[in-house]
């Protein structure tokens, strides 16, 4: 018997090891032949997909922007692929495959599932050129979720809104997941060693250093910390765009202060995690849910991050970490203070994150949902 052929489309290739290495095997095991199409193949991250029993493929794609002239290379390309290959279904998630891949699936009539993992920079309408990229992604997204067959969304609220403004026709399958899960052994929880038992205490946020993510205000919080001479630490791991020159600057100027340490990206952000003691991310940007977080859950660290949609799921407010209103510093300065005033707290709320991630954000649960979804769906 033949088996199902499933395409799952991506925007860069690291993202199938990141984020969808266990449901690639999953799916595998489920007994489907998997093609992975992403721009941008090295021989690690191919080699990588092939160990997972899956197929590389490539194509073409502008990870910046979205101009639907420009990007009608990459809907042809993948349009070829899926008929080359004789593909069953796609699975294709992030913006640019989800609407070019439906696009490509729609001029073939074979069946896509899309998973709209965060509506970030686009929906956040923090600066102009955000507002007018999401007035064309609305019009895009509608246009590709018109003849899905289903679509998968990481929060509740980033449905809502696809519905409320009519990207989503009322009548479409949809689901919630929650979030890209996290594999539960590899960030195992921390012993009762790595914990504090006093001393100073270590604030963390990891990684991509954009505004909108909060990067700002972890900084001020760091100054404020500093000039009280407080017994903290702030460390940042990840590394600033290439364009936003004066992040960079600052970041170093604190470094070299020691307000703050600045430990660059890493490949590996385990040792990191371990080393903390308190999780912060003060986004206001459209997260999913954020993986940085549930990493953080799983290893334990009590959380510091903004009232908005994707992070709240990943917080019992006070019993693992504190939801504070997004933009602003004030907020963030109590919930690091609580910490500093109240180290033996660390630890009882640390052991709640992990169970939140146990209960909630193992990957392998996240992965059931998405395959019961797909079965169901594909018939």
């Amino acid at each position: 018997m033949t088996k199902p052929k499933v395409l799952i489309i991506c925007s860069v290739s690291y993202s199938l090891l990141n984020f969808r290495k266990d449901f690639i095997e999953e799916l595998v095991l489920a007994g489907y032949d998997v093609w992975c199409a992403a721009p941008d193949y090295d021989k690690v991250n191919s080699d990588a997909v092939k160990a997972m029993g899956a197929h590389p493929v490539e194509f073409n794609l502008q990870r910046k922007g979205l101009n639907p002239f420009k990007d009608f290379k990459s809907v042809r390309e993948l349009k070829k692929i899926m008929k080359d290959l004789e593909v069953d279904f796609v699975f294709a998630y992030t913006i640019k495959p989800v609407i070019y891949g439906s696009f490509a699936a729609q001029q073939l009539k074979i069946k896509t599932f899309s998973l709209i993992t965060g509506l970030g920079f686009t929906f956040s309408g923090v600066s102009l050129k955000s507002k007018l990229l999401g007035q064309v992604s609305r019009l895009l997204y509608k246009l590709a979720l018109r003849k899905n067959n289903v679509a998968i969304f990481q929060n509740v609220d980033d449905k809502n809104l696809f519905l409320e403004q009519g990207i989503l026709p009322k009548n479409k399958e949809s689901f919630v997941v929650n979030g890209s899960g996290i594999n539960i052994d590899r960030f195992r929880p921390k012993t009762d060693d790595e914990f504090n038992k006093g001393g100073t205490v270590n604030f963390i946020i990891i990684g991509r250093l954009m505004v909108e993510k909060g990067i700002e205000l972890f900084l001020d919080t760091a100054v404020s910390a500093h000039k009280e001479n407080r017994d903290a630490k702030f460390h940042v791991v990840g590394s600033p765009p290439e364009d936003l020159t004066a992040l960079a600057s600052r970041l170093q100027k604190l470094h070299d202060t020691g307000v703050i340490v600045h430990h660059g990206t890493q490949m590996d952000v385990r040792p990191y995690l371990y080393a903390a003691d308190i999780f912060v991310l003060p986004t206001y940007y459209r997260e999913g849910v954020p993986r940085s977080i549930l990493e953080a859950l799983s290893v334990g660290l009590p959380i510091i991050t903004t009232r908005t949609p994707g992070c709240r799921e990943t917080v019992e407010e006070g019993k693992n970490g504190f939801l504070i209103p997004p933009k602003e510093l004030e907020p963030l300065k109590k919930a690091v203070n609580y910490f500093l005033d109240h180290p033996g707290k660390i630890e009882a709320m640390g052991r709640e994150s992990r169970k939140l991630a146990e209960q909630k954000f193992d990957v392998r649960l996240i992965n059931a949902d998405l395959l019961k979804i797909i079965n169901q769906n594909i018939a």
